[in-house]
């Protein structure tokens, strides 16, 4: 099973090789019909403190770091690339 890769804005990197990404989503509304905007926040890795409040990050998924932390920070591209060939072959 592929691992799933959110992107969303940092809004907190208080925490020690840790940040908060906050990611949003559109989703239909059942009755309306009309797209409303859903948000969660995720506490992901950032093994070199790298990242800062404001910026766009993509954040993918690993086995549990800690009890909150169940991300982790994607590197550019190469990281997914590689992940996503090792499940071709």
């Amino acid at each position: 099973m592929p691992r799933r890769v959110l992107s969303g804005v940092v809004v907190s990197d208080k925490g020690d090789k840790t940040i908060t990404v906050l990611v949003e989503r559109r989703v239909m509304h059942p009755i309306y019909k009309k797209y409303i905007k859903r948000s969660k926040k995720y506490a992901a890795h950032d093994e070199k403190n790298t990242r800062k409040v404001g910026e766009k990050v993509e954040i993918i998924e690993c086995a549990p770091i800690s009890k909150r932390k169940r991300w982790t920070l994607v590197e550019g591209d190469t990281q997914i690339q590689s992940k996503t060939k090792k499940k071709e072959a």
